[in-house]
């Protein structure tokens, strides 16, 4: 009974969100005749692209009742990393798959630290998160790191039905990650850790296992997607990605994931980016100055948070 209750609340906040969403849209496409064009679609997908990746991989860690707050960080590093080792004649394909195991090895110390020292997420990843920025700047002596490889380079611009690879890239990661959640005995266990600690460990699930793959996982779609942001930048930047991880966090709780854990679903992540992307598109079509769109983007988080505390009342 209990999990049929909290399936169709699901089903309502997903329901919630689709017509915010509709909303948003009419409202932007009546302020702005530029908002409702397929141009302009295809750049909030493509700013989703990286946002969209972390987000779900924080969707994950919430309903494991965990939190990531370094993937801006990693994403920055990664970026410069991956800009590089292609400048010291490094391929390609084997600089993208260096980069994201490097991430994962991040995912893998912030895991270590929650699981065996037993420090807070937040302030776990808090701390790495400053670490990791650092390193950002120190790798390259705080400068951009240019792109030349054209190999490369085409990674982020080259398109397919008419959307560049990014797109495809998130569209590919949803799909695969919402079948591991909703099919697999993976997904479910994810979902008991973080709603029923002592029924996770009466249930023989190894928490601390679990919850390691899944810090390695964002890590490791962190960094995938702060390669994928230079290869559009045409250059890897320490400071880039600042705030990435509270965008994702955001449309995570947009889509109805739980802060507390145990409850959500990636389909209403995708919403939540969605709709977080969309507002982010219509201000600056607004021209609404960066540091107001700084305010309404906190003012969101609240909003999420709020209607998180609302729902965990229902429940």
């Amino acid at each position: 009974m209990r999990i049929r209750l909290l399936k169709n609340q699901t089903i309502g906040d997903r329901l919630g969100m689709s017509v915010s969403l509709v909303v948003m849209v009419l409202t932007f496409s009546l302020l702005n005749e530029n908002y409702f064009q397929w141009a302009n679609f295809q750049s909030i997908l493509i700013s989703a692209s990286l946002m969209g990746l972390v987000a779900v991989g924080e969707s994950f860690l919430i309903i494991a009742g965990h939190i990531d707050l370094s993937p801006g960080s990693v994403s920055a590093m990664s970026g410069v990393l991956v800009a590089v080792l292609l400048g010291r004649g490094v391929g390609a394909f084997p600089a993208l798959i260096l980069v994201a195991l490097v991430g994962m090895g991040i995912g893998y110390l912030n895991a270590a630290l929650v699981t065996r020292l037993r420090l807070e997420p937040f302030i776990a990843t808090l701390a790495t998160m400053s670490i990791i920025r650092g390193a950002a700047f120190i790798i390259n002596n705080g400068k951009p790191a240019p792109i030349s490889d054209e190999l490369y380079l085409s990674f982020g611009v080259f398109p397919i039905l008419g959307l560049p690879v990014p797109v495809w890239l998130l569209v590919a990661v949803i799909a695969v990650f919402s079948v591991v959640l909703s099919r697999t005995r993976f997904g479910r266990n994810v979902y008991i850790v973080g709603g029923n600690a002592t029924a996770a460990r009466l249930a023989g699930i190894d928490a601390k296992k679990l919850v390691t793959k899944l810090y390695m996982i964002t890590a490791g779609l962190s960094a995938l997607g702060g390669a994928m942001l230079a290869s559009r930048m045409n250059v890897g930047h320490p400071a880039a990605s600042n705030g990435l991880e509270f965008d994702a966090v955001t449309a995570a709780i947009l889509g109805g994931i739980a802060f507390t854990g145990g409850v959500g679903n990636l389909a209403g992540t995708v919403l939540g980016i969605l709709v977080l992307q969309g507002f982010n598109n219509g201000l600056l079509l607004m021209n609404v100055p960066s540091f107001w769109q700084y305010v309404a983007r906190g003012v969101l988080l609240i909003v999420a948070l709020s209607f998180d505390f609302v729902r965990n009342r229902r429940r």
